[in-house]
């Protein structure tokens, strides 16, 4: 394999975290792999002060990392896969999905909700996280906050905000799970957390049939059946980042298939639906309860 196989991924600390782990789980496998990063800047990195759903929706994160892929710069695209578009653009495969990491999303800033001081500010720029948590507490307030990791957790500190949400799986994977007194919140109770949050995802041209046969080596199965009927619910109601809406699909212990969803509407009253059964009716399932 004298080739390099060259990964395109944003430049942020967390998306060079995936980059580096995608590629260290590549030479596993393949020892004698050449692998070379590719950072890129994205749309969603350049401009840190407009709100994510101001910025024409859900893909301002990866649009740049596909075009590096499509363009022949890079051979493989790394994602968060909340992230991307339900859509993979034309000419492009979603190849493989790493195995999920915690799913959950996480208060910073207080122990639980019910902590959180009387008309406490939270910053997140998610109408999904500000929607459920309305629902808990109607009394909190809420602010945009951008900004990578590391950026938000010290607006917390500093006091700018009172609290604020982040995913449990993007706090592990930089060490800062313990520094952050990161409060997992309950999917079904609490805050359902974005379809594909804590998942990476690998896509790659479709004609590049060299980077799908590695890719494939590294699809989790069970992590693709539950990331793929979630953007399925989430393309059914063609939604992207603006819409407040959450999605989980899980296999219990038992081997079952569940799912859970909330959408919040106009008056910010939320629908929950919850299911289980076959992974191939799941979606449809769930669709028929939300429109």
């Amino acid at each position: 394999m004298s080739a390099a196989l060259r990964l395109a991924t944003r430049a942020s600390p967390l998306a060079m975290w995936q980059a580096r782990h995608t590629a260290a789980r590549l030479r596993s496998r393949f020892p004698g792999l050449s692998i070379v990063l590719v950072p890129v800047i994205s749309t969603g990195d350049r401009d840190r002060s407009t709100p994510l759903y101001g910025m024409g929706g859900i893909g301002v994160f990866a649009k740049e990392v596909h075009e590096a892929v499509l363009s022949g710069q890079a051979d493989v695209g790394v994602h968060s896969c909340k992230d991307l578009p339900t859509a993979t653009p034309d000419g492009l495969t979603l190849a493989a999905l790493l195995p999920r990491a915690d799913a959950r999303d996480a208060l910073i800033g207080a122990t639980t909700v019910a902590a959180l001081p009387p008309q406490a500010l939270i910053g997140t720029s998610s109408p999904r996280r500000q929607a459920q948590l309305a629902a808990l507490r109607p009394d909190l307030r809420f602010a945009p906050i951008r900004g990578n990791v590391a950026t938000r957790l010290r607006k917390v500190a500093d006091g700018e905000f009172t609290a604020t949400l982040m995913a449990m799986a993007g706090l592990h994977r930089l060490g800062l799970l313990r520094a952050s007194s990161a409060a997992p919140l309950d999917p079904r109770l609490e805050c359902t957390p974005s379809p594909g949050q804590g998942a990476v995802a690998l896509d790659c041209r479709i004609t590049d049939l060299r980077a799908q046969r590695l890719l494939a080596t590294l699809n989790h199965a069970p992590t693709a059946t539950a990331i793929t009927i979630e953007r399925q619910v989430l393309a059914g109601l063609r939604g992207g980042c603006s819409l407040p809406f959450g999605c989980h699909v899980h296999r219990d212990a038992d081997g079952h298939w569940q799912l859970i969803a909330r959408l919040a509407d106009a008056q910010n009253e939320l629908r929950t639906v919850v299911l289980h059964g076959n992974s191939a009716s799941l979606a449809a399932r769930a669709l028929a309860q939300l429109r």
